[in-house]
């Protein structure tokens, strides 16, 4: 990405507030210079690696327990402890692999692309300094194919590293074929080992089991940025952002209807409200907010006080799962938007179980039918309980994720469903589409 595509998502004009410079970390060169950091300017602001990293065994390194200390969890969406799994891998026999994560699969977000292009040196740090952790040889960088200029932005930066002979273990760049479930960290094990980037449920997991056979620790580009930075400033630094329970910060991609649609770096705790506010402000009144993405959950405005840690939302089904918050005007239909989103969930499932291949089509044949007015009078009773149908029920999340959606739509949306049952399509319907939601197209490739 050159510089002015990462200025269009860029919180340009904005500029952090007085009272929370303790939320500005990974976008802090980009606030401080408005370009794409180089090696050079890297070390300029974030100085050597540090060794804090020693080789990973029974013992656990230094970088773990700071790491644990600091309360990390995963950036990519589950929110799972990083000490754990960095933890999980390094007690492993032998030489381990580390992957990470930059495909990006979820359409409505930005956060890792963006990341990618003003600070690549963040994330391939932490991908360094996880690989010293965990005792492993290999960095594996998965991006997605289609996304060339990100590969190009990438490599250049490893280049500068390879040339300044910057890092202690092997980086190597990997173009996957881009699909929605293809960033599931099994996908990226797979295809590594040459197979298809489809998830791979069952044992063995892949921290025991993974790339080439090896303990392989895959994490989320987002989180390996802020590991590098716990490296080096410490746990007690981390946690000065966020509450005691959930602490740091984490990217949230806003957009719908707001004044500058944006990628944002906030403290983990924030109102959704203050978070849209950061966004420039609704720019018509809203109907409801898509918290979490494409497998994430519809609020309604009353829910916007709501602080953004997963304590806070789990009462209300919600997460902030991969940082997405879209705001969706009252001018506009939530069930034609999740019609959409459904649809394509559906043609972009692995098809490898039956939640996949017939629970999320006929969910989305539904939902469809209810957003265009034409659904039978058993379509409600028969989506809630083919939606109750679906978690915990396929080989991977993805049919989780989807009736996440589908559920939520139905509570958020309950007039609208009242309306589009005994009247046909409501206005809003024709409106143009506010969710940047792909074609329901098959992959052409899971290689």
């Amino acid at each position: 990405m050159n510089p002015s595509a990462a200025a269009r998502l860029a919180p340009h004009p904005l500029t952090p507030g007085p009272g929370d410079p303790a939320a500005v970390r990974l976008l802090a060169g980009w606030y401080a210079t408005g370009r794409p950091a180089t090696l050079t300017d890297h070390l300029r602001r974030y100085g050597p690696l540090p060794s804090a990293a020693a080789t990973g065994g029974p013992t656990p390194s230094p970088l773990v327990d700071a790491v644990a200390a600091a309360g990390l969890t995963g950036r990519g969406g589950a929110g799972f402890p990083t000490a754990r799994k960095l933890g999980a891998v390094a007690a492993r026999r032998g030489r381990c692999v580390v992957v990470v994560n930059a495909m990006e699969s979820e359409p409505a977000s930005r956060k890792d692309r963006f990341l990618i292009a003003v600070a690549p040196h963040l994330v391939l740090d932490g991908a360094v300094l996880a690989a010293m952790a965990v005792g492993a040889d290999t960095v594996h960088v998965c991006l997605p194919r289609d996304r060339t200029a990100q590969y190009r932005q990438l490599s250049t930066a490893v280049d500068e590293r390879r040339r300044a002979r910057w890092d202690r273990v092997r980086m190597r760049l990997h173009a996957l074929p881009h699909s929605y479930v293809s960033s599931e960290s099994t996908s990226l094990v797979s295809w590594l080992n040459d197979g298809p980037a489809r998830p791979q449920g069952g044992p063995p997991r892949s921290h025991e089991r993974g790339v080439g056979r090896r303990p392989t620790l895959v994490h989320n580009a987002e989180t390996l940025a802020h590991l590098a930075l716990i490296a080096r400033y410490g746990p007690a630094w981390f946690r000065q952002a966020g509450p005691p329970d959930e602490p740091g910060t984490l990217l949230v991609t806003v957009s719908g209807a707001v004044r500058t649609p944006a990628v944002l770096e906030v403290a983990l705790g924030t109102p959704l409200a203050e978070v849209l506010d950061r966004a420039g402000g609704a720019t018509q009144q809203l109907r409801a907010v898509l918290l979490g993405g494409f497998a994430g959950t519809w609020l309604t405005t009353e829910h916007l006080d709501t602080p953004l840690t997963r304590h806070d939302l789990a009462p209300l089904s919600a997460a902030p799962g991969a940082g997405v918050l879209v705001a969706l005007p009252v001018a506009s239909c939530g069930l034609t938007e999740t019609a959409r989103i459904l649809a394509y969930l559906a043609a972009h499932s692995a098809r490898q179980c039956g939640p996949c291949r017939l629970g999320l089509p006929a969910v989305a044949e539904d939902f469809t039918a209810l957003a265009t007015g034409r659904a039978d009078a058993a379509v409600l009773s028969r989506l809630r309980r083919r939606v109750g149908l679906l978690p915990d029920r396929g080989g991977c999340r993805h049919p989780d994720g989807a009736a996440r959606l589908a559920a939520s739509a139905l509570h958020a949306f309950a007039d609208d469903v009242d309306h589009h049952l005994a009247q046909g399509t409501c206005p809003a319907a024709d409106q143009p589409p506010r969710l940047p939601v792909p074609p329901a197209t098959a992959p052409e490739t899971w290689r």
